[in-house]
């Protein structure tokens, strides 16, 4: 029987559409009309362009059925994750790779919330703390105003501050009520970021870590690099929106710690979310100066780097294949090793 691989055209689908046509995959691009255009031009690697007035359309039963009778397999990322809904895509028909199932997991309120899989797991994370809590500096998280399909960050030094910054954005209109009701606070750490993008296989019984990658955040990025006098002076509040990312490596001797938080964070998730996390996920950390890794972030599914090795390959990946391979790729292999075992039960729902 031969599978298609679907996924929403947008986040990091170039990577999963390169990825597995190198494995002989037809792949199908779920776009939304209006935001087509980049798809249309890199045919090479897309099979059929459905497009759609919105993506809530994918979720249709009409639609389904022929994505179904496609024999279609959908990876999902963040921005199927937004546009549909967890609720729309738990009830779907067609298959997904993965558990989609542990894509709720991603938020950071209700009973299903990733602070709850890294307790579980013994992960190191920031502190959560209420606004009276307040003593040094935190990093504040919500959905932005209008921009609500992603989340905002600010950074304030201490309650005055917070207090100053929330008035501040409030009156620019960046954030409003709603947004305040999911707030979320937690204490500042101060490290060096990294994206730690893994793979686990249910084929091979194992973790595997395939790249990591930066991200690059507009107007932050710029912000940083101006003189101290120049920042203060353009009394400005910086944005953290994310625009890219920059592939980089980090020291081998915190390999080990990478490994050990990966673990932890497969066993937790198998306890919590049976059968657990299956393929691609993101644990994005600081790494303190005592070479301590903190996880402020976590993505249950593809990350949002994983593009910045589409169409090269990973550099964690040779070690693995023997060959750099992109995660796009590492999708397709799982699909296709599962297909030939007659088991992509266990990798799909």
């Amino acid at each position: 029987m031969n599978y298609r691989v679907a996924s929403v055209a947008s986040h990091s689908a170039l990577d999963v559409y390169d990825g597995v046509k190198d494995e002989g995959f037809e792949t199908i691009a779920l776009c939304k009309k209006g935001r087509e255009a980049a798809y249309k031009e890199f045919h090479g690697i897309i099979d059929y362009c459905f497009i759609l007035n919105e993506y809530r359309d994918i979720a249709e039963l009409e639609f389904q059925r022929k994505l179904i009778e496609m024999n279609s397999l959908i990876v999902p990322n963040r921005s199927m994750a937004v546009y549909l809904g967890y609720d729309t895509i738990e009830k779907m028909e067609v298959k997904f790779f993965g558990n989609k199932m542990m894509l709720r997991w991603e938020e950071r309120e209700g009973n299903k919330n990733y602070y709850r899989i890294l307790d579980d797991g013994g992960i190191r994370r920031p502190k959560t703390l209420k606004e009276d809590e307040i003593d040094g500096a935190v990093m504040v998280k919500m959905p932005e105003a209008k921009r609500k399909v992603e989340r905002g960050f600010f950074i304030a030094v201490n309650r005055e501050d917070f207090d100053n910054k929330i008035n501040e954005l409030t009156k620019l209109g960046i954030i409003d009520e709603e947004g305040r009701k999911h707030m979320v606070i937690e204490e500042f750490v101060l490290g060096a970021h990294f994206n730690l993008n893994y793979f686990y296989s249910k084929m091979k019984d194992r973790l595997e870590l395939l790249s990591i990658d930066r991200r690059i955040q507009s107007d932050w990025d710029g912000f940083y690099r101006l003189p101290a006098e120049i920042q203060l002076k353009m009394r400005k509040e910086p944005r953290l929106i994310e625009v890219g990312h920059i592939p980089v490596t980090i020291r081998e001797s915190l390999l080990e710690k990478v490994f050990d938080i990966g673990k932890k964070f497969v066993e937790s998730t198998i306890k919590l979310e049976r059968p657990g996390i299956i393929g691609p996920f993101t644990l994005q950390v600081m790494v303190t100066p005592d070479l301590d890794l903190v996880v402020y972030d976590v993505a249950p599914r593809i990350g949002g780097g994983t593009n910045a090795y589409m169409g090269i390959g990973s550099q964690y990946s040779k070690f693995y294949f023997g060959k750099p391979i992109s995660l796009g790729r590492r999708i397709g292999i799982e699909i296709k090793e599962a297909i030939i075992k007659n088991s992509l039960h266990e990798i799909t729902t």
